[in-house]
């Protein structure tokens, strides 16, 4: 049986990050998951671009592991707009990427937001900070400041009276930043705004639990050989 050993990487989010590359190295890791942030989702990743990363990762004593992500464009997702066009370019980044070198990559077909923290700079106990999602502050967020129709039905008792509790407690800085928090756009994709994440979740309403599943095998079928 062949034995693939374990990696140690690091999340890089490239050049502008403020974690640098020396950094991520004197922590101990050996592998660099990164991805193209400068560029915005559904557009070409340039192989020059690729290989300029690449370059730049080793001359600091590290590979480039793993791409995280190729952004999977809402048109994709819902199957509707330029998909057809965008998954043609999806096609093409994975090309470029393999050709630079790198052979394993993620993906995310989350709906509506790619991903959802409430707290972006909680506090540990030993000092240190971390990314946190809270329940009560996404219900929060759901049922008092986006205002969403029978949000209340998909939270439990507790959750909702943990949320009334708290909100009613929270000042006008407490609910702005977690607003901001949620609506937060990924590395390459800006926030957006309470009218149209309602929107988008309206169509992901549409479309359905099943029709969304469909839409990730036609793009899974889509891309591979």
């Amino acid at each position: 049986m062949k034995i693939h050993p374990l990696e140690e990487t690091w999340r890089w989010y490239g050049p502008a990050d403020t974690v640098s590359l020396h950094d991520v190295k004197q922590a101990g890791a050996t592998g660099v998951v990164s991805a193209m942030h400068h560029i915005a989702h559904g557009d070409l990743w340039p192989l020059k671009d690729l290989e300029e990363r690449k370059q730049l990762i080793q001359k600091a004593g590290l590979r480039w592991s793993v791409v995280e992500s190729i952004p999977v464009h809402e048109d994709i997702k819902t199957r509707s707009g330029r998909y057809v066009q965008l998954l043609e370019i999806y096609r093409q980044n994975l090309r470029n990427v393999a050709k630079a070198g790198v052979k394993t990559v993620c993906y995310n077909f989350m709906p509506v937001l790619d991903w959802t923290r409430t707290e972006l700079y909680h506090i540990m106990p030993d000092g240190a900070r971390a990314l946190r999602f809270s329940w009560t502050d996404l219900a929060i967020f759901d049922i008092h400041i986006l205002k969403r129709k029978g949000a209340e039905a998909d939270y439990s008792e507790k959750q909702l009276i943990d949320a009334e509790s708290a909100f009613k407690k929270g000042d006008k800085q407490f609910l702005g930043t977690l607003s901001d928090n949620i609506l937060m756009g990924v590395p390459g994709e800006a926030s957006i705004t309470t009218a149209a994440l309602s929107n988008s979740i309206q169509i992901y309403k549409d479309i359905g639990a099943d029709g969304l599943r469909e839409n990730l095998a036609y793009f899974l079928e889509s891309i591979m050989d």
